[in-house]
């Protein structure tokens, strides 16, 4: 599948690969090329990816003497009859067990049914893309009859106090209420978080029983610390104290994440504002991401920080959202919308205006923006926002219905 013009992938949720090896035999350039940057995405992460020239001549000599790993990818040459015998002398050294890949120029059924017999589990007709290798090698560990993986969305503020959680929370509110997707809010600001109040929930287990237990995290033990906020969403609850201090490793969020996503459609990270290793490899790690920033000098500055950065470390991804908030506070200088365009070269997805009533009944009340106003222009943002998050609808930035607010902003602030 081709990159997009600006270098993000099409719409569509592939499943992360496990923790595997993966070794290439490349004869061209291109297609070791297209196998290192497979190795660099996101979704094989946690893979342990090798790449070698030589074709299956290479393959052949190097498993002659070498345990295989758990999936070999071989670019082979132009002739059936030449690919067909290097797949039977390899199969000669290869351990039970170890999945193939081939890469080939021939377009041929016969020689597909061919290589299916011989036990290849998939068939790339070169030239092939960096997608296209994620593609086959996540597809290996993802059965046809298995429920999707779910898709994690991650919010999180360009400065502290720029209404991120407050945004996460009505998104995820959204999706499970509207658009009636199976969804889990994650509160990981452990020591400050605010979903529990924001949802009118007091559970007496949350996320920070799964995070210091890693080793009791399945599917069960997970069900039991979700605290249900309705039909459609759960929340899995920061526990808000100060009785212990907060540090985790890199990984420390992993085993969680790895559970959510397999039974849960949807997962909305709630993500504190902080630098760390962990923060990091969720924000780089997640499907979607959502920068909330306020229309000052410093928000303008950190969102193009994290946008360049996200942007680069998730080259095959659609870029970063972002939207700005708390716009157009009486009296108070103010960066314009096309401003931030400008020097993030993209539009915001979503300008959300200064509303202290509204936000401030719904934060007191434990509800969210719809439940106190379900016809305002502010709670129709948020479905917006969940739709284009979920994949549900396609990212609405110059032409939506923000564009009259966001023509009238631009106006007032010149």
């Amino acid at each position: 599948m081709p990159l997009a013009p600006d270098g993000s992938g099409a719409d569509e949720h592939i499943a992360p690969a496990p923790r595997v090896s993966l070794q290439a035999f490349c004869e061209t350039v291109e297609t070791a090329a297209a196998a290192q940057a497979a190795g660099e995405d996101r979704r094989l992460a946690k893979a342990h990816v090798k790449i070698q020239m030589g074709g299956i001549k290479a393959a052949v000599e190097a498993y002659r003497s070498s345990p295989t790993p758990n999936v070999i990818l071989i670019e082979a040459g132009s002739r059936a009859d030449d690919i067909l015998h290097g797949l039977d002398q390899l199969a000669e050294v290869c351990d039970a067990g170890t999945r193939v890949i081939v890469v080939g120029t021939i377009n041929d059924v016969t020689l597909y049914r061919e290589l299916t017999r011989r036990g290849v589990s998939d068939y790339l007709i070169a030239p092939v893309g960096t997608l296209d290798v994620v593609r086959s090698v996540c597809g290996l560990f993802s059965s046809p009859d298995a429920k999707p993986v779910g898709r994690i969305i991650a919010v999180v503020g360009a400065k502290g106090g720029v209404g991120a959680s407050t945004i996460a929370h009505n998104i995820a509110w959204s999706i499970g209420r509207d658009l009636s997707l199976d969804s889990v809010v994650t509160d990981l600001d452990l020591a400050f978080g605010t979903a529990g109040l924001d949802y009118n929930q007091d559970p007496p287990q949350g996320i920070a029983d799964a995070v210091f237990s890693p080793d009791r995290v399945d599917t069960a033990f997970v069900d039991r610390l979700l605290s249900k906020c309705d039909e459609h969403l759960s929340l899995l609850a920061a526990p808000a104290t100060l009785d212990r201090v907060y540090d985790f490793g890199t990984e420390a969020f992993d085993a969680i994440l790895d559970s959510l996503r397999g039974s849960i459609p949807c997962v909305v990270l709630d993500v504190p504002h902080q630098w760390t290793g962990w923060t990091r490899r969720l924000l780089t790690g997640a499907d979607d991401i959502l920068v909330v920033a306020a229309p000052d000098l410093a928000n303008l500055r950190n969102a193009k920080n994290m946008v360049d950065l996200l942007r680069a470390a998730r080259p095959n991804d659609h870029r970063p959202h972002y939207c700005l908030n708390q716009v157009g506070v009486p009296k108070r200088p103010e960066i314009t919308p096309a401003d931030f365009a400008k020097a993030l070269e993209d539009q915001p997805l979503a300008v959300i205006p200064f509303e202290p009533q509204l936000f401030g009944t719904a934060a007191n009340n434990g509800q969210m923006i719809a439940e106190v106003s379900s016809g305002h222009k502010t709670a129709d943002m948020f479905r917006q926002l969940a739709q284009t998050l979920t994949g549900r609808a396609e990212a609405k930035r110059s032409r939506s219905l923000f564009s009259p607010l966001l023509s009238k902003l631009i106006k007032r602030s010149s």
